[in-house]
């Protein structure tokens, strides 16, 4: 998928969701904190990739699908889309160009390190046996998913499908760390609480 036609989906997705919850309780705050990340990864999409920075572009952009889809999957948001939740992942990523090389040589194992390191200063918080505790296994099953399939990717050379799932995977992360899914037992600066 071209980087500008993810950013534009992402874009798209965000406007046609909404929070069912009420405003001022706890799920409306929650909602409230996971569509305004997913904007504002994809406004910061939009900044590196008009700055021709598009290796930081797409990273933003699909960190914010992340939060996005994780807001779908957990009731939070909902959207009046019947295409939703799109899938970034249907088409393979852009190319950057060659005078991009190592910089996404660099962030694409610098994101494969921080994913893993995230992944192991997390534990899950609710109780067993609750609707949330099952939630959260669902969520590092689909973490630890995109993980594996970066790492096939990164295997096979392709830097970029690597960095969209690192980036990914992350963001449904940082998303249940942020909606009380997950307690931090490591490095609080991977997330965004």
């Amino acid at each position: 998928m071209k980087i500008t036609a993810c950013g534009a989906l992402l874009s798209a997705q965000i406007a046609a969701s909404s929070i069912p919850a009420p405003e001022e309780t706890p799920l409306g705050k929650t909602a409230g904190a996971v569509i305004g990340m997913a904007q504002a990864y994809a406004d910061d999409g939009t900044i590196f990739h008009q700055s021709g920075d598009v290796v930081n572009a797409l990273a933003s952009y699909y960190y914010g699908f992340g939060w996005l889809h994780f807001g779908y999957a957990s009731g939070l948001l909902v959207s009046s889309s019947p295409d939703t939740p799109a899938c970034p992942f249907k088409d393979p990523c852009e190319q950057v160009p060659t005078a991009s090389d190592a910089q996404l040589e660099e962030k694409t194992a610098r994101y494969a390190r921080l994913l893993d390191t995230a992944r192991q200063s997390v534990v899950v918080a609710p109780e067993p046996g609750t609707t949330a505790y099952e939630f959260s296994g669902q969520v590092l099953v689909i973490v630890s998913a995109y993980a594996a399939q970066g790492g096939k990717f990164l295997h096979r050379g392709n830097r970029e499908n690597a960095l969209a799932c690192f980036s990914y995977g992350h963001g449904w992360l940082d998303a249940g760390v942020r909606s009380g899914l997950f307690r931090i037992t490591g490095e609080r600066d991977l997330f965004t609480v």
